[in-house]
């Protein structure tokens, strides 16, 4: 490590400290544990946050997309909600920050190692958002650090595309988005907008509505479920009018969205209430895809071009009966027959990481052709 390096890393420790996060760092020497230093992926979710750690390897020149997963994962450090509007800035921070600095500690290696970041948080749906973070991110790395921040989705697109971003990418966990690139950079999206807003594909939704049907169906206004005895065993209530309280004490997207088995295994005993609401958000979902694909022109102008859908989410996860995702996929593909539906090997994480490699070099492969 180079002198003046040292300098601005010191300095920049003094101007923000989160407790002992960064302590590690007195026992780590200046040997990193690559030659070329390393890179950051984090995916920050409302349910969890995941850092890897991976070798920069910067002497995988011709620049290639393939080369990308023959890097070996150094570390991987899990955290909690990283989503800014879920729990606020201060303590989406402080997630973010420690779940870097615990990747980091378990691979031995330290912050004057890092050669690039990319955050791809949930929540990030607005320039501003993503300026807000990039200047944290300044306060805690050496000014060397090439960062980049974007949404959760761009990491659970480049995950199944091996870091190029081009296509589309469905999420649905606890919440849910459709977003998309093309070759030339255009992006779009729709849904993401959190459950106020009507994220009904999500797992949120899901569960959300099956709480609903429960309600409607002691009141008298809805048909009898499978769902009230099922969700009232599950939960330990004794009664319909439990789940009032149960739901406002702790309203929590996670908390909710994590019912959604629930609701699966009611619709594969084929109790109709159940298997209409995992419809209709299969639909929900799909209709999200299509506006992407849409606006961006994935398809070509005669709609038959292909293109890779990436699907990412418990929500999309396979099951014996009752598969959310394949329902999905019949819905889009009577529009797009070309689609492409790609299962990610890797966690969206790793795509965070890919993202970084090939953010940083193209950055550097410029820098070279200008001198």
């Amino acid at each position: 490590m180079m002198p003046e390096k040292k300098v601005v890393l010191d300095s920049e420790i003094k101007s923000y400290r989160n407790g002992e996060t960064w302590d590690f760092e007195n026992d780590i020497n200046d040997i990193s544990v690559s030659d070329d230093g390393v890179l950051l992926g984090v995916d920050g979710g409302t349910t969890s946050t995941v850092c890897i750690c991976m070798p920069m390897l910067m002497k995988i020149i011709p620049f290639s997309h393939s080369h990308l997963q023959s890097l070996p994962i150094l570390s991987r450090a899990v955290a909690g909600c990283s989503n800014h509007n879920s729990v606020g800035d201060i303590a989406a921070r402080e997630t973010l920050e420690q779940v870097m600095a615990d990747a980091l500690a378990k691979c031995g290696s330290k912050r004057s190692s890092v050669r690039a970041v990319c955050l791809a948080v949930s929540g990030v749906n607005h320039p501003t958002d993503q300026q807000r973070i990039l200047t944290w991110l300044r306060d805690i790395f050496p000014s060397h650090v090439r960062l980049y921040v974007h949404n959760d989705a761009v990491a659970a697109l480049a995950s199944g595309t091996i870091g190029k971003l081009h296509g589309c990418v469905l999420i649905a966990g606890t919440g849910s988005i459709a977003y998309g690139f093309t070759e030339d950079g255009k992006e779009a999206r729709a849904a993401g907008a959190g459950p106020v807003l009507g994220d009904w594909g999500s797992g949120y939704g899901i569960a959300a509505q099956a709480l609903t049907a429960v309600i409607r169906a002691h009141d008298g206004r809805g048909p009898s479920t499978m769902l009230t005895t099922s969700i009232l065993e599950t939960l330990g209530l004794s009664s319909a009018e439990d789940l009032i309280g149960w739901t406002y004490a702790d309203p929590s997207w996670a908390r909710i969205a994590a019912l959604v088995p629930v609701v699966v295994s009611c619709a594969e005993a084929e109790d109709e209430v159940a298997n209409k609401i995992l419809l209709e958000s299969a639909q929900e979902l799909a209709s999200s895809v299509k506006a992407v694909v849409g606006r961006l022109g994935l398809c070509g102008q005669d709609g038959k071009d292909a293109f890779p859908l990436v699907m990412v989410g418990g929500v999309l996860e396979a099951n014996t009966k009752w598969d959310v995702g394949k329902e999905v996929i019949k819905c889009i593909s009577k529009f797009f027959p070309r689609v492409l539906p790609v299962r990610p090997k890797v966690e969206p994480a790793v795509g965070a990481a890919w993202l970084a490699w090939n953010f940083f070099m193209k950055e550097y492969q410029k820098e070279l052709c200008g001198h």
